[in-house]
């Protein structure tokens, strides 16, 4: 392991307001947070070499570096199986970035392959069906977006023990289309699922609690219930805040909804504020033809019209 420092404290100085004091307390192997982060990203990063490298860089949010990793591990892969995988990651890049039409290319390319060389009920299959369930969904084409997840689902709940996070992520998954279909007490039950395992198998900071808690929000927000949701938004920003860096796009989507459920609750300056930052990050993160930049830019011009 590498030298890691936790941060105690940061200041400006007196003199110059340009140069910062940051105190810091060196960590060992017996740091128990430490050890947990490191555990976990060792089951969520798998591979080796490159190829961890590549799931690295989608995780943190570095597309840019990403495809170009990727792109020069296509022109050298020598089998089908390293095809598949790397098809499979450009799809998840493409996703990330709003390209779902390409997503979709790169996902069907690796499908194709994988089914050629692997058994039905193989594990890359499910999550390979879990990714085109997700760009489903954000194209609105539910019914292939419910079709794909619950493949997926089913796999999995054959494969993996019952407390799995990859069967959360299925649970979840298949709450999301409920929601945008508008059947919320399904979605609500299936997002219940997948925060209960969770909240067992996952530590308390993870990023994909952060998600479930989002998610729950967004139910609530749609039912109108707004406290309710801002309770599950803010609980969701403040994990994200302590384990993602500072302009992942998914904190901009965190400052994003907080922002229109208080705005449904009429109080708009608080609104601007928290959109605001979320147009801040989007422009840092995305590219600028992302989907998400206009539809915050005119979240804002809305709010400043009530303003």
């Amino acid at each position: 392991m590498h030298t890691v420092f936790r941060v105690v404290e940061m200041k400006q100085t007196a003199k110059n307001n340009r140069l910062w004091e940051v105190q810091l307390t060196i960590t060992d192997d017996n740091d128990p947070q430490l050890s947990t982060l490191t555990n976990r990203i060792k089951e969520e990063i798998s591979g080796s070499g490159w190829y961890r490298m590549g799931q690295l860089m989608l995780k943190v949010g570095h597309f840019d570096q990403a495809e170009e990793l990727y792109q020069e591990l296509l022109k050298n892969a020598s089998t089908d199986s390293d095809r598949a995988f790397i098809y499979h990651q450009l799809g998840v890049m493409n996703y990330h970035q709003g390209k779902y039409q390409e997503a979709v290319k790169f996902y069907e390319t690796s499908l194709e392959i994988y089914r050629k060389t692997l058994p039905e009920d193989h594990s890359s299959l499910a999550d390979l069906y879990n990714e085109m369930g997700r760009v489903y969904t954000d194209m609105g084409e539910y019914s292939k977006a419910l079709a794909y997840y619950k493949k997926s689902l089913k796999i999995r709940e054959i494969s993996l023990p019952p407390s799995h996070p990859d069967l959360a992520t299925s649970y979840n998954n298949i709450g999301s289309v409920y929601k945008n279909m508008g059947e919320y007490s399904k979605a609500l039950e299936y997002y219940d699922k997948s925060t209960k395992i969770l909240e067992i198998s996952l530590p308390p900071t993870h990023p994909n609690l952060a998600t479930s808690y989002n998610n729950i929000g967004g139910v609530y927000k749609n039912m109108g219930e707004y406290s309710k949701a801002l309770e599950f938004y803010e609980k969701s920003l403040k994990t994200r805040e302590i384990s993602l860096p500072p302009t992942h796009p998914d904190l901009a989507t965190s400052y994003n909804n907080i922002g229109t459920t208080y705005y449904g609750m009429g109080e708009y300056s608080k609104a601007l504020s928290y959109l605001e930052k979320s147009l801040d990050i989007c422009r840092k993160s995305l590219p600028a033809t992302h989907p998400d930049i206009k539809s915050t830019m005119n979240s804002i011009a809305v709010v400043k019209k009530k303003l």
